[in-house]
């Protein structure tokens, strides 16, 4: 009786076609996993203006001429710079929305020069984010706060 040497031909592609079907599943749920984990830094610096473009607003009246007035970051590894979207109405002063732009390079397919807003109506009361812009982002790679 004679042991057995190794695998059968057989036996070898089984476990090939397995590894193969797993890894198409795999791959673009990994994708969009890492995709949404990119997006997550746009969100964290739009949020961290939210305080400080509010306290400007409840002692000025007004909007900062730009984010970065008062913001001390306004881009990052994946988003290339928060601006606003348009300029804060004069005639409607409570309105303000920025605008994260990501990078057009080192960053999902999915999400290059794509754009995601911050909004307030209130004076910086309240946040409202979303997919909005020049290029708004793909829906599902929102944050859930912003769906």
């Amino acid at each position: 009786m004679r042991k057995a040497a190794g695998m059968t031909l057989v036996e070898l592609m089984s476990v090939l076609t397995i590894i193969g079907i797993l890894g198409a599943i795999a791959m673009p749920a990994y994708s969009d996993y890492s995709a949404r984990s990119q997006v997550s830094e746009a969100t964290g610096l739009l949020a961290a203006g939210k305080a400080p473009l509010a306290e400007y607003f409840l002692n000025s009246g007004e909007w900062p001429a730009k984010p970065a007035d008062v913001m001390t970051s306004t881009s990052g590894k994946y988003t290339a710079s928060i601006t606003y979207y348009g300029t804060p109405d004069p005639t409607k002063p409570g309105i303000a929305t920025l605008m994260a732009t990501f990078n057009s390079f080192g960053i999902s397919t999915e999400l290059r020069n794509t754009t995601l807003v911050l909004q307030t109506v209130d004076g910086g009361t309240t946040w409202k984010c979303a997919s909005g812009g020049t290029r708004p982002i793909a829906e599902k790679y929102l944050p859930g706060a912003c769906r």
